[in-house]
């Protein structure tokens, strides 16, 4: 999430990474008492070792929040999904999240481009005794969907997770909707982008930031008339999008 055309941008070091980055809140204070009261008490030990890991990396921008990691865990537990997919591995955060929420027999199918940064976490996932529910393939993901579609995967997924590359949310929803079951839920992750959706086009904003602000946007409006699902936008972390197909 942080990068574009090769260049990184770097981020500052804070005591809670999550506060004044991740968080939509006006308050880093009130985003704070909402970690410390509802999400770090909660949160398993080997997902807080895996945030301090990544707390360390260059990259740790792109991390999901700890109270999105909490949000989606328990999200899938209210689904009952078994059969999962994630777009954007990153160190895997999300990523174990999901695998401790899924019954022992319950599966990932994740795709990130960058093997390394998922090896990076795949120690800890191992730790949690959860790898064996991930299925992680490095590349591109459109080849790998288009793949799944050829094979008769249609309707195969309860439970999608899109935190990737934002210039590509639309080609990605256009396989999704047929590789999620009806009833099942797909996640676009950073709906909000920085708040930077509702900023005036002359906003001093960051290169990617603005890079990226008009394909998020693309995106919103596309899932707001797409009457195959329902949708709703939560200001969890950078803004998540839920879409329940219906059709």
């Amino acid at each position: 999430m942080a990068t574009i055309n090769g260049e990184v941008q770097q981020t500052q070091p804070a005591r809670h990474q999550e506060v004044g980055h991740k968080s939509l809140l006006q308050s880093d204070a009130l985003y704070q008492y909402i970690l410390e009261t509802s999400v770090y008490p909660r949160e398993p030990e080997v997902m807080k070792e895996l945030r301090d890991v990544t707390a360390k990396h260059p990259w740790n921008l792109m991390t999901t929040s700890a109270d999105e990691g909490q949000f989606l865990n328990l999200l899938l537990k209210l689904i009952n999904a078994k059969n999962t997919m994630e777009i954007g591995v990153y160190t895997g955060y999300s990523l174990l999240a999901t695998a401790l929420a899924l019954p022992e027999d319950g599966k990932i199918l994740a795709m990130d481009i960058n093997r390394e940064n998922f090896e990076l976490g795949l120690p800890v996932i191992q730790k949690a005794g959860v790898a064996h529910k991930i299925d992680f393939r490095e590349g591109p993901a459109l080849p790998l969907l288009d793949q799944l579609l050829e094979d008769g995967k249609h309707g195969s997924f309860d439970f999608i997770f899109v935190d990737a590359d934002k210039d590509n949310y639309l080609n990605y929803h256009k396989r999704l909707i047929d590789l999620v079951k009806v009833g099942g839920v797909i996640g676009y992750d950073n709906t909000l982008w920085n708040g930077s959706v509702v900023a005036p086009p002359d906003a001093p904003l960051r290169k990617y930031v603005r890079y990226y602000r008009d394909f998020v946007m693309e995106l919103n409006k596309a899932l707001a008339v797409d009457p195959r699902i329902e949708i709703c936008q939560l200001p969890v972390g950078d803004g998540i999008t839920l879409c329940r197909r219906i059709s």
